[in-house]
């Protein structure tokens, strides 16, 4: 989700910040340009109905004033199956023991997104796709594992041979590398601002936590580490605790969410987009 704050610019009492709330999620607003200020945040895959947005505005004065703004949510089709034929371990269900695991490894993939809360955006350039081969399965797809359905594919998933590069998709700090049940070697990057992108299935990661990746530089290699049925790159991402399209940052634009550190005199209004 995109939105826009725009707010006319006044001398009469400035503001001097912007903050909000979506679907349970912090809005990190940056001041644009030409009194705009520019916010994005995520929706729950399954959302229907309708979401409220919320912005609080604060002045010089003290005052604050509240914006707010109603999204109506398209009905989400049901996913469209992808077939696949795999070996009966992949149909059986887990013991509790594995179970465990997958639920703590989740957990900490959610933590990380609700700490990435806590850094300002790192980027000032846009997002780039981590490979440039071709897209095999998209998000939202539903998988069908011999004749049965299973839950929707949450990321995206690219063509790769063993060992062919997998790059940041924008600047950040490596928060997680480590080894899966599902995933594998996972190599995960706090870009700021609530955004996380998670890069899965690797056969060697290149980083290290704490290390501040730029926009484009090798992080892993392509691999079949974890639950998968052949060598391939699943790419996720998340805003907060909520799994997101990663291709919907790629379409963002480097002129989005760009930051400044001057802020205006504003009288304020909201509008949004989707």
């Amino acid at each position: 989700m995109r939105l826009t704050l725009r707010a006319p610019v006044s001398h009469a009492d400035s503001i001097v910040s912007v903050h909000g709330t979506l679907a349970g999620e912090p809005l990190h607003f940056m001041y644009s340009t030409a009194g705009t200020w520019h916010a994005i945040g995520g929706v729950p895959v399954d959302s229907e109905g309708s979401l409220v947005g919320s912005a609080t505005i604060e002045r010089a004065s003290g005052k604050t004033e509240t914006a707010r703004v109603r999204f109506v949510l398209p009905k989400v089709p049901p996913p469209v199956a992808q077939p696949l034929a795999v070996d009966s371990s992949f149909t059986k269900p887990l013991d509790a023991a594995t179970t465990a695991r997958i639920n703590r490894e989740n957990e900490r993939a959610r933590e990380i997104g609700r700490r990435a809360h806590d850094r300002p955006p790192m980027w000032t350039a846009s997002f780039l796709k981590p490979r440039t081969s071709v897209i095999t399965s998209e998000f939202g797809s539903g998988r069908l594992f011999n004749g049965a359905l299973t839950t929707r594919h949450l990321g995206v998933d690219f063509r790769g041979a063993m060992g062919e590069p997998v790059r940041a998709a924008n600047r950040g700090v490596v928060a997680l590398v480590d080894n899966f049940f599902l995933a594998g070697n996972v190599v995960y990057i706090d870009h700021g601002g609530g955004v996380v992108t998670a890069y899965f299935h690797l056969s060697k990661t290149l980083v290290a936590v704490g290390d501040t990746v730029k926009r484009g530089q090798e992080i892993g290699l392509v691999g079949n580490t974890g639950r998968v049925t052949g060598p391939h790159l699943h790419w996720a991402a998340r805003y907060g605790a909520i799994t997101v399209n990663p291709l919907d940052l790629v379409a963002l634009g480097g002129h989005w969410y760009v930051s400044s550190t001057s802020r205006p005199s504003t009288t304020s209004r909201t509008s949004a987009a989707r």
